[in-house]
């Protein structure tokens, strides 16, 4: 029975939505309606101008006080003192609220007029009107809140160092990584180039012996662009200059005893009689204390 009602309810609802669809379409035809969701009715609002109400509220939160206390001031524009044709100023009449620098100009005219007006008044009433110069002032915020901001200040700055002291070392190392790797390299290379100039010289591909004085630059370093023809000359490099500071100038030990010009030519030391075994007590030493063969000792064995 129920669902019977509601059945029945749900038609007559429908039949009701379908009539009140079809009266707005002919209302829409014949221009009645207007496009849109919701119907605009066309009422002016009516003004009010209640002015007893307003003196009512004006004398409920108006203060009678002295001046001194309101410091309220209603004037105009100050005159115009300057020559209109090197500053012009605008007049009230002539300002264009439209044009920036008229509207700031009448704004610091009013202000001026203001201030002219004031002063006089707070002069008759011995108001000063300027700050003396050991005046000083209570600040508005407490020193525990100075002192709370001043510390702010010292960690942010403190920070602030640390972080670009962090910043210096990490660039430091990486600038030392490099350099090292540089060294390394380089380190490598003249061992390969050393290790290179043995093996030549091993299998008599070269005769020379440079490659065994350390301390002489490598032949790809001798000459530069530019140079003409000139070998620059380098000092000791780091390693020998400390190996020097820490053991001493002992002197070049590597090629000591090797002939030079100077010890070739030098005979001040040879004697003659001591010359090809020819010295005194050496004749008729020579083959008498010689050790006979393998087989001619094995013949003597046979023969005893």
């Amino acid at each position: 029975m129920a669902d019977y009602e509601n059945q029945s309810s749900s038609e007559s609802e429908s039949e009701e939505s379908v009539i009140t669809d079809k009266e707005l379409q002919a209302a829409f035809s014949r221009g009645v309606l207007k496009p849109g969701l919701n119907v605009v009715l066309e009422k002016h609002q009516k003004a009010l101008n209640n002015v007893d109400g307003l003196k009512q509220c004006l004398s409920e939160f108006k203060q009678h006080l002295a001046w001194v206390e309101r410091l309220d001031v209603t004037v105009g524009q100050a005159p115009n003192v300057m020559s209109s044709a090197s500053y012009p100023t605008p007049d009230k009449v002539t300002v264009d609220p439209e044009d920036d620098f008229q509207r700031e100009m009448s704004f610091y005219r009013q202000g001026q007029a203001a201030v002219l007006k004031a002063l006089p008044w707070l002069h008759n009433q011995k108001v000063p009107t300027r700050r003396p110069d050991d005046y000083f002032a209570e600040m508005a915020k407490s020193d525990q809140q100075m002192q709370k901001i001043r510390h702010k200040l010292k960690s942010k700055q403190e920070a602030m160092e640390k972080s670009e002291k962090a910043k210096q070392l990490r660039a430091l190392r990486k600038y030392g990584k490099k350099v090292q790797t540089e060294i390394l390299q380089k380190r490598q290379k003249e061992k390969a180039t050393v290790l290179n100039a043995i093996k030549k010289y091993q299998k008599g591909l070269s005769d020379k012996l440079d490659f065994l004085d350390g301390e002489q630059t490598p032949p790809h370093q001798g000459k530069k662009k530019g140079d003409s023809g000139q070998q620059i000359k380098r000092g000791p490099s780091a390693k020998r200059r400390y190996k020097n500071q820490k053991f001493g100038f002992g002197g070049k030990k590597k090629g000591s005893k090797w002939n030079t010009r100077e010890s070739h030519n030098d005979v001040s030391s040879f004697r003659a009689n001591m010359a090809h075994n020819k010295g005194p007590g050496k004749a008729g030493k020579k083959g008498s204390n010689k050790r006979p063969g393998k087989k001619m000792r094995q013949k003597m064995k046979s023969r005893t």
